[in-house]
């Protein structure tokens, strides 16, 4: 019996394939409108940014780092302005309030 073939049948050229940088990052982007403005919404594997974790804006609650999430921001911002959510919180927001309630005791990162 001869071995298995890792390589694909055919002509393809795998350094040719059609598809966005991100793809090799585990991430593929979008554009979504939401709010009356164009957001950048690109889903992240979350392992990446090892020893990172970040506070979603939907829940208030922490994003450990290796957790797959959203990273979201207006078009017209910055690297400032981009907010990493979790998946679920992140198609979740428009049956959300707008502002989220803190403890006393909360960080207020």
């Amino acid at each position: 019996m001869s071995p298995r073939r890792n390589r694909p049948k055919g002509g393809d050229n795998p350094s040719a394939r059609s598809g966005e940088a991100g793809d090799r990052y585990g991430g593929f982007g979008s554009a979504e409108t939401w709010q009356g403005e164009e957001w950048s919404v690109r889903h992240v594997a979350g392992a990446s940014a090892a020893g990172k974790t970040y506070r979603c804006p939907g829940c208030d609650q922490e994003i450990p780092s290796g957790v797959p999430h959203v990273v979201a921001w207006p078009e017209r911002g910055g690297v400032d302005d981009r907010r990493h959510w979790h998946k679920a919180c992140w198609n979740a927001k428009d049956r959300r309030t707008t502002r989220v309630q803190r403890s006393r005791n909360a960080p207020k990162y």
